[in-house]
């Protein structure tokens, strides 16, 4: 039997070294794993099958997190598999066929059959074939702007840096400084000078990118820091996600970031945003190096 345990003055009865040795651990653990991930990503950047396949795997990593979060204690196991096997079909039709409107179908068509299959099991139809748009657009956005474009991989390169930067900023300036906060409601920890700093950083990231490849520095510097404001909107929407359905993070797969849509919360809105620019308006993301 063990002995007694000292009681702790601080709530939820830890230690009063528990926070601040939990702080070290995620400056730790948090750089460590996003560069082991960032390495794959990039390393999978070369090959877009190799890409390709890495997107559906998180998308059906993400999806058993997403279903899993609105189910509300609920069976998800077919809900997960619905978003799962449609983003899986969507992409396949995107590479067979080289054109958007027919994967697009099946999004919709799979967002359909989850709001059936939620109604007849008793699940929110809302919050169950959202997760079918959520993560199906920003597979297939992936997916184009690595295959479709003449530089794909130079303009996933460009997008991850954006949203890595602005990620890597708002915690660091967030932690250092302090301050107001942004949105208590939605999310309480983040703060304005977490969110400024990370803008910032985003533009230097980024013009110093397009700069290294022979683009304009200050056009990109520009550009990125304004897109900066998607990735921030993707981290908030997923923030107001988890506290709608009372939880702090969507998984703990990846140590120090929590589970696979807590780390690609803001990827999912800024992909889906840089390929509307990209395919919509012509947009080149690469300013001066390809036509």
């Amino acid at each position: 039997m063990s002995g007694p345990r000292p009681q702790s003055s601080q709530a939820g009865g830890h230690a009063p070294g528990y926070r601040t040795l939990r702080w070290d651990m995620d400056w730790i653990m948090r750089p460590l794993f996003g560069i082991v991930l960032a390495g794959v990503a990039i390393l999978a950047l070369v090959w877009p099958e190799y890409f390709a396949g890495m997107v559906v795997l998180i998308t059906i990593l993400a999806a058993y997190e997403w279903h899993r979060m609105v189910a509300a204690g609920r069976d998800y196991r077919i809900e997960t598999a619905i978003t799962a096997v449609t983003a899986a079909i969507a992409v396949v039709t995107l590479l067979t066929l080289r054109q958007a409107m027919p994967a697009l179908l099946v999004v919709a068509m799979g967002a359909l059959a989850a709001v059936l299959v939620a109604r007849n099991r008793g699940q929110d139809p809302i919050w169950q074939a959202l997760g079918v748009v959520y993560l199906g657009l920003p597979a297939l956005a992936l997916v184009s702007l690595r295959t479709f474009p003449e530089r794909g991989w130079q303009l996933i390169a460009g997008l991850f840096l954006i949203v890595w930067a602005t990620d890597t900023g708002a915690l660091i300036f967030g932690k250092l400084i302090g301050g107001p906060r942004m949105a208590p409601v939605l999310s309480p920890s983040k703060t304005w000078a977490g969110t400024i700093g990370g803008s910032m950083t985003a533009a230097l990231v980024f013009g110093c990118y397009i700069w290294l490849l022979g683009g304009t520095l200050w056009i990109a510097a520009l550009f990125g820091l304004i897109f900066s404001a998607v990735a921030h909107a993707g981290d908030l929407f997923e923030s107001f996600v988890k506290r709608r359905f009372g939880i702090k993070n969507s998984g703990s797969l990846i140590p120090g970031h929590g589970g696979v849509l807590d780390r690609m919360d803001s990827t999912i809105f800024a992909s889906v945003a840089l390929a509307l620019l990209v395919f919509g308006v012509h947009f080149n993301l690469l300013f001066g190096i390809a036509s």
